[in-house]
């Protein structure tokens, strides 16, 4: 059935049409699974995050000396996990909620090399393909040491491919910055919803830009395209990458150490929400894989989108997934959350996680403008207006105490906001985003 006959069913259910009339909404996914039966006969398992967790230790050394602000971790990337009294005070008292628990921001706003939760995946898979490709060559093996590949005769031989991908903004940040340091010749199409300062930074930094009149869907299309015609060149998918995907996913094992360190136990009885912004589903959908595989039925994850482009919220809805997107439903997918304008979402993520995603929350830009101004007062944390949107969570779902998802889990939770991006952003840009949320806030 068409993609358009499918929207006309489902625009009579109240939620749809709430959706098309750009309003806030909380769908709950009604085949969610929260026991580890889910990840059971899922293609992909612990051993293989196991497997990217060791990938990036053997790059560290590496990474710690060609990013020096990498080195204090020893080449490790990853983010802090803070815990935000005054901000979760702050939404107490303006949304009229009681939040239980304690809620954190898990700062990949703050993830070195490129800015955002996209280091995760998008390094990780440009380290796997130079390291393939060393070894395919007999250049490198597993117990040699890995700053051999900061060498002249690496960079030479990388010159000879190429890494395409398509982006709105920061996925292409961190191929592009990574790929060009390795010595890859680096295509990155972007959307014309990335912002100018992120084409920019790009083009600094050795990588050539193309810019797209469409939105993010035609500029991965066409990326995809290109990469084909050339053997020698790499597309990075970011609809449909495994590689990407673990990347991400590496985040679950990280996490479960800095909440060991704070003394916090996560089970049945003790869940942890977790709320991730969500544009095609890459990120958040691996992010998503490696928290349900470490801790089960005691983790609970929702997405968030923009009111114009909640493109897998749709998707899962209708259990139609890419079959489908937001423009079916009359809607613009326009929004000043650049990462999140996403009209259609991935193709691997709704169908592989449709049993893990626990729900699906909305939010307006307004209200990201407004999140972001607060944080900055609350707590000194500057963020993008997508990586905003967590914060969101805890309010959303204590609004909705009575669904039967959350009944009788939320008097023991922990909350973990995580923020996606910002602290690449230029000052000026930043500031302009903070003047907008002081307005919309306190008008």
């Amino acid at each position: 059935m068409p993609s358009t006959n499918i929207a006309e069913t489902w625009k009579k259910n109240l939620l749809v049409q709430q959706i098309m009339n750009y309003k806030e909404v909380l769908w709950l996914n009604g085949d969610y699974f929260m026991t580890n039966e889910a990840t059971m006969n899922l293609s992909l398992s612990e051993k293989d995050i196991l497997e990217a967790e060791q990938r990036l230790e053997r790059f560290a050394p590496y990474l710690a000396k060609v990013f020096p602000e990498t080195e204090e971790k020893g080449g490790i990337i990853e983010s802090p996990l803070t815990n935000i009294v005054s901000m979760k005070t702050e939404l107490e008292s303006r949304y009229n909620v009681s939040i239980h628990g304690e809620m954190f921001l898990k700062e990949d706003n703050k993830l070195p090399i490129s800015g955002s939760v996209k280091a995760r995946g998008g390094i990780y898979e440009v380290l796997k393909l130079a390291e393939d490709l060393a070894m395919k060559n007999n250049m490198i093996h597993h117990d040699d040491d890995y700053t051999r590949f900061s060498h002249s005769q690496f960079k030479s031989f990388f010159s000879n491919y190429s890494i395409v991908c398509g982006s709105t903004g920061n996925l292409g940040l961190s191929i592009g910055i990574m790929g060009a340091v390795l010595g890859f010749n680096v295509v990155i199409h972007m959307s014309k919803d990335a912002k100018q300062w992120k084409k920019d930074l790009l083009r600094s930094k050795g990588a050539k830009v193309v810019e797209h009149s469409d939105d993010y869907s035609k500029a991965v299309e066409i990326g995809r395209k290109q990469a084909l015609q050339d053997e020698r060149s790499y597309f990075v998918d970011d609809e449909n990458s495994r590689n990407l995907f673990l990347g991400y996913a590496v985040a679950a094992l990280r996490l479960r150490e800095q909440l060991k360190e704070k003394g916090i136990t996560v089970n049945k009885e003790n869940p942890l929400f977790v709320y991730l912004p969500c544009g095609v589903g890459g990120a958040p959908g691996g992010i998503t894989f490696g928290l349900k595989t470490v801790f089960g039925h005691g983790v609970h994850c929702f997405f968030v989108e923009p009111t114009h482009s909640p493109c897998m919220l749709l998707g899962l809805m209708t259990k139609q997934h890419s079959n489908i997107c937001v423009q079916d439903f009359g809607l613009d997918n326009q929004t000043e959350a650049d990462g999140l304008a996403v009209g259609r979402p991935s193709r691997f993520i709704g169908e592989f996680l449709k049993h893990l995603i626990c729900g699906v929350y909305t939010i307006s830009d307004n209200e990201l403008f407004s999140l972001l101004h607060l944080l900055k007062d609350k707590e000194a944390i500057k963020v993008e207006p997508s990586a905003a949107a967590g914060i969101a969570g805890p309010v959303v779902l204590y609004r909705n105490k009575e669904n039967h998802l959350v009944t009788g889990q939320l008097e023991k939770a922990t909350h973990i906001a995580w923020s996606t991006g910002g602290n690449m952003v230029p000052e000026d840009i930043w500031y302009s985003y903070y003047e907008k949320g002081k307005i919309i806030t306190h008008k």
